[in-house]
């Protein structure tokens, strides 16, 4: 599982009880890993490469 939001802020996005209970069963075991550098995936949208749209 991949996100950019901080497990400490998923209660915004869920109520309360939901999140402290996901980010329990998700983080135990879990191995983290932090990447840097520029996204592949912007700046192939940002210059028009990315998505094809369906006709």
């Amino acid at each position: 599982m991949t996100s950019n939001i901080h497990p400490s802020v998923f209660d915004t996005i869920t109520p309360k009880t939901l999140a402290g209970a996901s980010t329990d069963r998700l983080m135990h075991h879990a191995h983290f890993v932090t990447t840097t550098g520029d996204s592949h995936h912007l700046a192939e949208a940002l210059a028009g490469r990315g998505v094809v749209p369906l006709l």
